[in-house]
């Protein structure tokens, strides 16, 4: 994928998996909506008291496996510097953004208030995620036994988030 390719997929998409180190145990996993703004940083809405948020706090370096949700399934992995922001305004608007993700089209401007609010009392943060690389591989799938000889995979690597070249 070139980088256009990479923001465009991301873009296209609502749905990732989101990857942080625990302070205890193995890593952690979380599916979550997310938006993307004008200087491609990936926004996450989390509670403040939620395991992202306190990943987040503690190391700064998380990943984000953004989904195509039909199938056959295609995915493209995204490494990303975060922070977060308590802004109650900036996560009164992001809630306003994902709703619209979720439900696929823009929440009316009536809910705002509301929607903030909601936001507010819940202690609401955005996770801010910039990425800085990527890994990709080609997906291979099987729609019928002649298809079996084609699984041959390549090994990846990860790649820079604006690499025009592998």
């Amino acid at each position: 994928m070139t980088p256009e390719e990479r923001r465009a997929f991301v873009r296209a998409h609502r749905t990732a998996v989101f990857g942080y180190a625990r302070a205890n145990d193995g890593p952690a996993m979380s599916v979550v909506y997310y938006a993307m703004d004008e200087s491609d940083t990936i926004l996450v809405s989390t509670l403040a008291d939620r395991g992202k948020a306190k990943a987040v706090e503690r190391h700064q370096e998380v990943s984000l496996c953004v989904l195509d949700e039909k199938w056959p399934i295609t995915y493209l992995q995204v490494y990303c510097h975060a922070t977060v922001d308590p802004d109650p305004e900036a996560a009164g608007d992001l809630a306003m953004r994902i709703a619209g993700v979720m439900t696929g089209r823009p929440v009316d401007e009536s809910v705002r208030p509301l929607v903030i609010e909601g936001a507010r009392k819940e202690g609401r943060v955005v996770l801010r995620l910039r990425p800085y690389a990527t890994f990709e591989t080609p997906p291979l799938h099987v729609y019928e036994e002649t298809d079996l000889p084609l699984l041959v995979r390549a090994t990846s690597a990860s790649l820079p988030w604006d690499a025009t070249t592998v």
